[in-house]
């Protein structure tokens, strides 16, 4: 079965991408940086395995393109699926402003109605970025994604870890916010919290190996960069890039993973047993 929202590619050459540091954003690429790298090396890899040099891949909630249109620079293919008409008419101009309009496809939808809008086993990689705290089952969340893959595919996970939230509540003073985020089931800690759910790394891992992966990597995202004031960032002279290597050099540490912002795991489909 053919995909109609496919675009056709007519792009000679891909271009290159970086999420790894933005003059213009500096704190926008300390939030990327770690999960691009990890990201940008699977599909460098699904590219020497398949054999082709443009893989399909789809972003879940994908917005704006954050992450999409730098993969479209790469070259690939991608379907953004979101719920949002506002997001995807921000991700169409940006893709168009990147000169990669033919390589990105915007469709309205979600994680719970995914096969509603796209094609089952369709795509070389999903990207699953900032879903699971939204959905109502993340379970089922992860079930759809992994189905969008091909039979040798890759998933691309990133979720809010709750380690982090509790470290951040306590350094501002909010003691009982903090220890309201450790006891509560979903890691909120109040009424007031906007985000409706965060994970352990053990969680996260459990989901991934439920739905069929096997865990190829685990990332602990803006371990340090929340917690350093901005104007250091911002001003001390290399500061950005020494905090960008401390972040690569912290993520993978499992010790990290448990006051991590973030945590960002990589699933992969079990290779075929040998006879």
């Amino acid at each position: 079965m053919s995909d109609p929202m496919r675009p056709p590619v007519s792009h000679p050459r891909p271009q290159s991408a970086s999420l790894r540091s933005d003059p213009s954003r500096p704190r926008a690429s300390l939030r990327t940086a770690v999960v691009w790298d990890v990201l940008k090396d699977a599909l460098d890899r699904r590219v020497k395995a398949t054999g082709r040099e443009s893989l399909d891949v789809l972003d879940t909630g994908g917005g704006s393109g954050n992450f999409a249109v730098p993969v479209a620079r790469l070259g690939h293919r991608v379907t953004v699926v979101d719920p949002s008409p506002n997001a995807l008419f921000a991700l169409e101009r940006r893709a168009a402003e990147a000169g990669v309009a033919d390589r990105v496809q915007g469709v309205q939808g979600d994680a719970h109605g995914l096969f509603d809008v796209v094609e089952r086993g369709g795509y070389d990689a999903v990207l699953c970025h900032g879903v699971l705290e939204y959905v109502d089952d993340p379970a089922e969340g992860i079930r759809n994604a992994v189905g969008a893959l091909r039979p040798e595919g890759v998933l691309s996970l990133l979720a809010a870890g709750l380690g982090g939230a509790v470290l951040a509540r306590a350094l501002a003073g909010h003691f009982t916010e903090a220890r309201q985020a450790l006891s509560d089931p979903d890691g909120r800690w109040g009424e007031g919290d906007p985000v409706p759910r965060r994970f352990t790394a053990e969680q996260l891992t459990g989901l991934v190996a439920g739905a069929g992966l096997r865990v190829g990597a685990v990332h602990g995202v803006r371990v340090f960069a929340d917690l350093v004031p901005g104007v250091l960032v911002d001003t001390e002279p290399g500061a950005l890039e020494a905090l960008l290597k401390l972040e690569a050099a912290a993520a993978e540490l499992a010790a990290f993973h448990s006051v991590a912002t973030q945590l960002h795991v990589l699933g992969e489909t079990p290779e075929p047993a040998e006879d």
